[in-house]
């Protein structure tokens, strides 16, 4: 009951979201949550106080997003109203200079206790984490940086693979788009299922999109110096997908007992030869799907799959989305 007092509450006037914009930010991270929430009063289908959405700034001048798109915020970081929730866009801005990061992160440390929620989007998460608010808890940011996040703030529990996560009050979320996954989030906890599902609609985005980051990024390209031993190896492994690549027949294609084979092959790539081979054919069934109209059990065999079924269960335990809905996803010719 007290529960539902406190919405009551909340939807008897707009709340009030606060958008920290800087010189250099990236410009859909802010512009993508800001139009989620502003459709929300109109989209309803029920009547609701929606959102008041504030551009907040670090000076009270105009600033440019990474795309040179010119932006003016309503007010100063230190003179915002009290706000409800506060998001911080990604962007190179905050990535590669100290002084936004810096200010940011002062201004949200000092102002943490007043502020309902705190979400990151993308690399906006460079100015959250350094407040240490997030130490222990479970993050996520672009796929491309999350290894940087992991060495920079070790304290951070990063899973490279969620859209967004939430842990207490706190928010983060992938790349770019990935701010209107999380603002939906955030809609459908203030308002309901049925005020986020009128947003997505009119945005014609997923409510709840399938799949992790995973299968939108590129597959992880592994270094290996010429004197490893395996530099033969590796472009005849990528060549043959189809054939026989037990650990036997590629022990002996690099002249090593099969145990030591797996051995050496761990200490180079991190991973056993069954894992890498599976990756390297997943990846290579990826690019079929999005390019060619074969059909699933044709695709798993070209990458040498024994079977559809053991391809559909692997494809889905990778990126999170059986083959088909992958493939009507990002097909690039149209059915």
């Amino acid at each position: 009951m007290h529960k539902n007092k406190q919405l009551s509450k909340r939807m008897a006037s707009p709340i009030r979201i606060g958008i920290v914009g800087y010189e250099g930010v990236q410009g859909l991270d802010v512009m993508g949550p800001s139009d989620a929430f502003s459709l929300a009063g109109s989209a309803s289908p029920e009547e609701i106080a929606g959102y008041e959405v504030l551009l907040l700034g670090l000076t009270g001048k105009a600033f440019r997003a990474e795309s040179g798109l010119t932006m003016i915020p309503r007010c100063k970081l230190e003179n915002a109203l009290p706000l409800d929730t506060v998001i911080i866009p990604g962007g190179r801005g905050i990535r590669v200079n100290p002084e936004v990061s810096r200010r940011v992160s002062e201004w949200l440390k000092n102002s943490a206790g007043s502020i309902r929620r705190i979400a990151s989007v993308c690399t906006g998460i460079y100015a959250l984490a350094p407040t240490t608010l997030l130490d222990g808890r479970k993050v996520t940011t672009h796929w491309k940086f999350t290894r940087d996040i992991a060495q920079r703030f070790p304290a951070l529990r990063v899973d490279p693979n969620a859209l967004y996560i939430k842990d207490g009050k706190f928010y983060t979320s992938a790349g770019i788009t990935a701010g209107i996954d999380l603002s939906l989030a955030l809609i459908e906890e203030d308002y309901g299922p049925q005020v986020a599902l009128a947003v997505a609609r009119e945005l014609v985005v997923y409510l709840k999109r399938p799949g992790g980051q995973e299968q939108y990024s590129e597959p992880l390209q592994l270094q290996v110096n010429s004197t490893d031993g395996f530099a033969d190896l590796l472009p005849w492994i990528r060549g043959h997908l189809r054939q026989d690549l037990s650990v036997e027949t590629l022990a002996e294609r690099a002249h090593f007992s099969p145990r030591h084979f797996c051995r050496r092959f761990k200490d180079a790539f991190g991973v056993g030869p069954g894992e890498y081979i599976e990756n390297l054919r997943l990846d290579e069934a990826r690019r079929h799907l999005s390019a060619s109209t074969n059909s699933i059990e044709a695709v798993a065999d070209s990458v040498g799959f024994a079977s559809a079924d053991s391809f559909r269960r692997a494809f889905e335990r990778r990126f999170g989305v059986a083959p088909s809905v992958f493939r009507g996803r990002f097909a690039a010719t149209a059915t």
